[in-house]
This record gives structure tokens, C-alpha cells and sequence, in this order.
């Protein structure tokens, strides 16, 4: 098994990082703006939900496929 992603992996990872990112932000700015006490906590769910996400999508780029 190779150590490092290719090209189009890698690529791919990144389009994916860049659409969680705007997901986390977004759900993170309207979590400020509810009042609704039940979405708020669906949207701060989300939004740690999606910070693991990221996280982990920064590691696959960061480390190839080492963590598979």
C-alpha cells in the first residue's frame, strides 16, 4: 500500500475541506442568530460535528494516507 495519496486524492480531500468549512462557518454564524432554543442546539451539534470533520479531513491531507 503506497504511503501518499495522488494527485486527484488530494484534490478531492481539499473540495471537500472547503465545503465543510463553509458549512461550519455557516451553521456556526446562524447558531448566533436563533432564538429558537431546539435549533440552536441541532446548529451548535453541527457545528462541533463539523469541526471534528474538518479536523480529521486536515489530517488526511496533512498525512497522505498514513491513517488509513
Amino acid at each position: 500500500m503506497t504511503k501518499y495519496m495522488g494527485l486527484h486524492e488530494t484534490l478531492e480531500v481539499h473540495e471537500l475541506l472547503t465545503f465543510k468549512n463553509l458549512s461550519l462557518t455557516k451553521s456556526f454564524l446562524m447558531g448566533k442568530l436563533v432564538q429558537d432554543p431546539e435549533l440552536k442546539t441541532i446548529l451548535n451539534a453541527e457545528v462541533l460535528a463539523g469541526t471534528n470533520a474538518v479536523n480529521r479531513l486536515q489530517q488526511f491531507i496533512t498525512n497522505g494516507s498514513e491513517n488509513q
